[in-house]
């Protein structure tokens, strides 16, 4: 079964996009942060990372950062969700490592079919 660990400050947003991926038949962990995902992922390495931009403590570009540069967790797919529409920050977000870069307010199937993408 595939896990995949969201980060983003928001509960409801954290809530909705669990919801979204325990219906697609996945396991889902949540962090609030980048630094609880990073204490997380060291602990257990999920299969996939779905991570907000704008978050406190360690923000997404930061773990995404962290995630693609640590030879342990490099394989790990990270989609950055965030509201953070502008191409450049499409494009940062891209040069950080992140494999998808999905903008809020998004269509549900749009975050599961590429969840399923990067799992194949």
């Amino acid at each position: 079964m595939t896990t995949v660990l969201i980060v983003d400050d928001s509960s409801t947003l954290r809530e909705m996009i669990a919801g979204l991926l325990l219906k697609a038949g996945m396991t889902v962990l949540e962090a609030k942060d980048g630094l609880e995902a990073q204490k997380m992922i060291e602990a257990a390495p999920p299969d996939l990372v779905v991570l907000d931009i704008v978050m406190p403590n360690m923000n997404g570009y930061e773990l995404c950062r962290w995630i693609k540069n640590s030879p342990a967790t490099k394989e790990i797919p990270v989609i950055i969700c965030t509201s953070k529409g502008e191409e450049f920050d499409r494009y940062w977000g891209m040069k950080q490592g992140a494999d998808a870069y999905i903008t809020k307010p998004f269509r549900p199937t749009d975050l599961i079919g590429t969840v399923k993408q990067l799992m194949r």
